[in-house]
C-alpha cells in the first residue's frame, strides 16, 4: 500500500521529540510523502510550546522539498467534558487541528462520560482528526465514536506508534481492531498515522499495517492512499 499523506509528526517544539522541522520534512521528502503534518503537542502537555509558536505559522513556507506542509497542532482533550486547550484565536493559524487524550493532562470519567466528551469534540467544527482513539488511555465505546467520524467528517486515527511493544499499551491493538472492523462495518475511512518523534520514524507504518491486513481492511477506506479523498472528507483546503 502506497501512503501519500502523513498527519501526525512531532518536532523538537514538542519537547520530547527529537528532530528540526525541515530533518522531519526531509524524511518525508525521501519516503515519497506528498502532504506532511507538523503537529506539534499543544501547551497542556508537560514541556509543550507556547502558544505564541502557533501564532507564528505564517512565516513557514508550506513546501520543502518538494512536500506540501500542513502546519498544525495536536491539542489535548482534557476531561470526559470534551474540553480541549487553545482557543479559536490560534486555531486560525493552523492548517489542521488534531485532538487527542494524553495521560498527563486527562481527567477521566466513566466510560459513558469520556465518549460523550470525545463526541463534543468530534463535532466542534476546528477538529479534524481523533488521535490515537484506541491507545486505551481512556475507556470508551467505539460504535458511536465511529459513526460519529462520518457525521461530523472527523478523521479517526489508527496510530501505529501507540502499538509498539514497548510502550505496554495492553489495549491499543485491540481497541484498534474494534476501530477498523467498526469502520469496515459502517464504510468509514481512517488515517494511519506514524506519530513520529524523530525524522528516522516518519512514515513507519510497520505495527498499523498488520491490523489493516488482519481484518481486511479495504484500501479505498485508507485516506493515507489518497490525498484527494482526505481533504474531501475533512473539508480541508490544500
Amino acid at each position: 500500500m502506497k501512503t501519500l499523506i502523513d498527519i501526525h509528526n512531532h518536532t523538537i517544539a514538542s519537547g520530547h521529540a527529537y528532530s528540526t522541522l525541515q530533518e522531519m520534512v526531509k524524511a518525508a521528502s525521501d519516503k515519497g510523502i506528498e502532504y506532511f503534518g507538523i503537529t506539534d503537542h499543544a501547551p497542556s502537555l508537560p514541556g509543550a510550546v507556547d502558544p505564541m509558536y502557533f501564532r507564528n505559522y505564517g512565516i513557514i513556507p508550506r513546501e520543502m522539498y518538494g512536500v506540501r506542509l500542513l502546519m498544525g497542532c495536536e491539542l489535548n482533550i482534557l476531561d470526559s467534558e470534551g474540553t480541549i486547550d487553545l482557543d479559536e484565536r490560534h486555531y486560525a493559524f493552523m492548517d489542521i487541528r488534531l485532538a487527542g487524550i494524553h495521560k498527563l493532562c486527562w481527567t477521566p470519567g466513566t466510560k459513558d462520560q469520556n465518549t460523550d466528551g470525545l463526541l463534543k469534540v468530534m463535532h466542534n467544527k476546528w477538529v479534524n482528526v481523533i488521535s490515537h482513539p484506541g491507545d486505551g488511555t481512556a475507556e470508551l465505546h467505539f460504535e458511536p465514536i465511529v459513526l460519529a467520524s462520518r457525521e461530523s467528517s472527523t478523521v479517526l486515527e489508527i496510530n501505529s506508534s501507540s502499538l509498539i511493544p514497548q510502550r505496554n499499551k495492553a489495549a491499543a491493538r485491540p481497541n484498534n481492531l474494534e476501530i477498523l472492523r467498526l469502520c469496515r462495518k459502517y464504510d468509514v475511512p481512517v488515517i494511519i498515522s506514524s506519530d513520529a518523534h524523530i525524522s528516522f520514524s516518519v512514515a513507519d507504518y510497520r505495527y498499523a499495517l498488520p491490523l489493516l491486513e488482519e481484518c481486511n481492511f479495504p484500501e479505498e477506506l485508507v485516506l493515507n492512499c489518497s490525498p484527494e479523498a482526505f481533504f474531501d472528507f475533512t473539508g480541508l483546503r490544500r
